[in-house]
Order: C-alpha cells, then structure tokens, then sequence
C-alpha cells in the first residue's frame, strides 16, 4: 500500500491563496461596515425630524384644541399629536419637504372625532396652520353664538376643504375675506345661522368644485359672478331666502353636475343657458316663484336624472321637451298650475321611479303608455280633473300599491275587473260611492265643468249628480 505524501509546493499555494482570500474578503466588508453608522445615524436624524412639529405649529394646535374640546388634557395626553401611535382621531397629519410632520386635517363634532364643549366659538387660529387643508366642524356651535371670520393675511392657502356644518351658533355674514383661499375646492357652510348675502369674492375661489351654501338664513339676489366657478361641480343654495331671478350665467357652468335652488323666493323664468349644462344630472328649484314657459333646447339635457319644480306658479301646459330626457328617474312637478293634457311623450320615460303631477289643472285622459314604466313605483295624480277609465292592469296595481295615488279626480273610474286590488281614490266604472249605478265621464265632461253633466241611470241621483259637478268648477 503506498503512502501518501503532501507536496511543499501544495502547502505553499493554499496559504498563500488563503492568505488573499481572507485579505479580499476583509476589504469588501471593511466599506459596507464603515457606512453602517452613517445610514443609522441618517434614519435616526430623519425619524428624530419627521417626529417633531414645528413648536410654534404645535402651540397653535393645542390652543384650538383646548378652546374647542375638553374631552382630553390634549398637552398632557397627546405631547406629540402627530407621532405615530399618539395621535387621537380626528388629525391626520403629513410629512412636509423641511421633514417635519404638519397637521393637515382636524375634524371635531362627528364620533369618534372630538366633541365640541358649549363655549366653543370659531377658531380664527386655523389660519395659523400653513399645512392644514382639511377642516370639518359638525354641530360644534350649539351654544355661544360666533362668528365665521378669516383672515385676509391667511397663511392657510393649502386649505382645500372647509366645512361647518349644523351649527346654530354660528352667525353673521360670510366674510369677503373668504377670497384669500385660494386652494379651496370644497366649501361646505350648511345649516347654520349665517345672514346678509352672499359675497362675489365667493366667486373668485376659481377651484371650487363644490359649493354649499344651503339651509341659512342669507338674503339678496345670486350675484351674476356665479359664472367665474368653471370648475364648479355640485352648487346648492337651498333653504334660504334668496330674491330675484336665476342669473343666466350658470349657463357657463359647463361641469356642473347638480344644482339646488329650492325654498328661497326666486322669481322670473327658468334661464336659457342652462340647457348647456350638458352633464347635469340633478336640477331641484322647487318652492320659488318661478314662472314661465321652460327655456328652449330643454331637451338638449340628456344626462338630467331628478328635475324638482314642484311649488311654482308655472300657470302652463306641460311641455312635451320633457318626454326627451330620457335618463329621467325622477320628475316633480306638483302645485304649479299645469293645465292641459299629461302629454303622451311622457310615457317614454322608461327609466322613470317617481311621478308627482298633483294638485295642478290638468285634464283629459292618464296616457295608456304609463302602464308600460316598469321601474315606476310612485305616482300621483291626485287633485286634478282627469277622467275616464284608469288604464293600468292588476300587475301594475299591485305594484305600485299605496304609491298609487288618483284621489280628487271625479272624472276617474276603475274597471270593475281591477276594483277588488286596492282602493286608489277613484270609483269603480258603472257604481258610485253609494253604490248606485254612473258612467264615468268623458274628457270634455271632466275639463268643462258644468257644460255637460253626468250621465245619470237613475232620477234619484240628480241631486247627487249637481253635488259633483258643482265640485268640479
């Protein structure tokens, strides 16, 4: 068996390679090793940073804190409202390019947001927050009436969203001074006290895409400087006390999606330029004194969904444009004074829920094609002076149920094969309420009042008979 024997020359190579090998290795780790310490010390300088608010930012925030809330000791329970893991809802806060963290929200009112203490009044420090661009207040005013006040020197020009909301404490006029937010985008100042009217520099807040106005008490007339708002999306003016006409500059509006005017004391005509709102979708002008006819090219609003008019002394007949916007789901137009016939075009208002024509003067037949609007399920034609036999078959009866309402109509019967469903508010065709056998009337009957008078089948009811037709005029 031969012995194995180990060459010098062998032992020479390994250490030397091994000596090299130890040599390359301790050069690659000696850079990745040094620069360890500095990447630490990077991140603990950035996390040291983003941690901290700047101490004047901080001082301006627990000011507002404890002046509009005493759920917290916030200084004590919260000393760095914007830490991760120490703040409390209703603050959100960002990292700025200075690498410090910045209150860009504050939400009080709403749970579990801070709640408002009853001699809370309008924070003007907000304006000391150059980072802040959100700010909610919901039912915070309750108690010590205050007013809404910014300041025209504003640092708070990143504010894109501002809204006070259900607050009766807050009173007086909304300041000019509103002019210098320039970033706004969403102005919300619904169902407080606020009073006076509405100032044009409102108009000037060239970003606004919603603008919200409504259940106040402001006066005056809509200033024509509406139109400046290109951006604007949604405007709701509801529920105040707003004079004179609709100016025809919102026609300018041309992304406006909804518009809401009802409950004030408009007057004047529906303006022209609105059939240019091509996209809006929602148009609610109930409870004015509107009049007039409707503008022309009404039917150019093809993406209209909810058209609101009831409670205006319109005193016309129904325009047959209305049969075009065929996106309608929802059509009001009760207590106006529509005469006439309910024109046969609204039967092709096949995405149609709601119905309200009542309490108007209108006359003749219920279109057949109203048996055919399979997503109806509200209609009312009461208190008007339609007649002859109602044309909807069980299937839509049934559906439509209590939703159905035909009352005050004296001229309507229902066919004896449906009486038997539900009561509707008219006659079964051939009896009336006694029993006693009628017809039901024609359409010149029902319009005309004591011109022709019912068709009696029996001496005894004549008496009966002038009862309802007196009723008619």
């Amino acid at each position: 068996m031969l012995q194995q024997t180990k060459s010098p020359y062998l032992d020479t190579m390994y250490c030397s390679f091994s000596n090299s090998l130890s040599l390359i290795l301790l050069l690659l780790i000696l850079p990745l090793s040094s620069s360890i310490p500095s990447v630490s010390n990077s991140n603990a300088h950035h996390s040291t940073n983003a941690i901290n608010m700047v101490p004047s930012e901080a001082e301006t925030l627990f000011t507002i804190m404890e002046s509009m809330s005493s759920d917290q000791t916030w200084r004590v329970s919260f000393p760095k409202p914007c830490q991760p893991g120490q703040t409390w809802p209703g603050i959100e806060c960002k990292l700025g390019a200075d690498n410090h963290l910045h209150v860009s929200r504050l939400d009080f009112g709403n749970h579990p947001n801070p709640s408002c203490k009853r001699t809370a009044t309008f924070p003007s420090e907000i304006s000391a927050l150059p980072h802040l661009q959100s700010v909610f207040f919901f039912n915070c005013f309750t108690h010590t009436k205050t007013s809404f006040s910014v300041s025209r020197a504003s640092n708070a020009s990143s504010l894109q969203q501002l809204s006070l909301r259900s607050n009766p404490a807050l009173v007086g006029p909304i300041p000019p001074q509103i002019s210098s937010l320039k970033s706004l985008e969403i102005l919300t100042l619904s169902q407080n006290r606020l009073t006076g009217k509405i100032p044009p520099e409102i108009f000037s807040l060239s970003s606004l895409v919603h603008l919200d106005l409504s259940y106040s008490m402001l006066t005056g007339t809509i200033p024509v400087q509406l139109g400046s708002l290109r951006n604007l999306q949604g405007l709701d003016l509801s529920y105040n006390m707003l004079t004179g006409s609709i100016p025809n500059t919102i026609g300018e509006l041309v992304l406006l999606q909804k518009v809401d005017f009802s409950s004030n004391l408009l007057s004047g005509g529906i303006p022209e330029g609105i059939h240019q709102l091509s996209l809006l979708n929602f148009l609610a002008l109930s409870n004015n004194k509107l009049h007039g006819q409707f503008p022309k090219g009404l039917e150019k609003l093809q993406s209209l969904q909810y058209l609101i008019l009831d409670g205006n002394p319109m005193n016309i007949t129904l325009p047959l444009e209305l049969g075009k916007l065929v996106k309608l789901q929802e059509l009001r137009l009760a207590d106006s004074g529509y005469s006439g016939t309910i024109p046969e075009s609204f039967s092709q208002l096949k995405n149609l829920s709601t119905l309200s024509l009542q309490n108007n003067r209108l006359t003749g037949e219920i279109p057949v094609g109203f048996g055919s609007l399979s997503h109806i399920y509200h209609l009312n034609l009461s208190r008007n002076m339609l007649g002859g036999v109602v044309p909807f078959n069980p299937s839509f009866l049934s559906r439509l149920g209590r939703n159905l309402d035909l009352s005050g109509n004296p001229g309507l019967c229902l066919s004896p094969s449906e009486a038997h469903i539900l009561k509707i508010g008219v006659n079964v065709c051939g009896t009336n309420i006694n029993g006693s056998a009628i017809l039901p009337l024609k359409n010149s009957q029902a319009s005309s009042g004591l011109s022709k008078p019912f068709v009696l089948l029996t001496p005894a009811l004549c008496v009966l008979g002038l009862h309802r037709i007196l009723f008619l005029v």
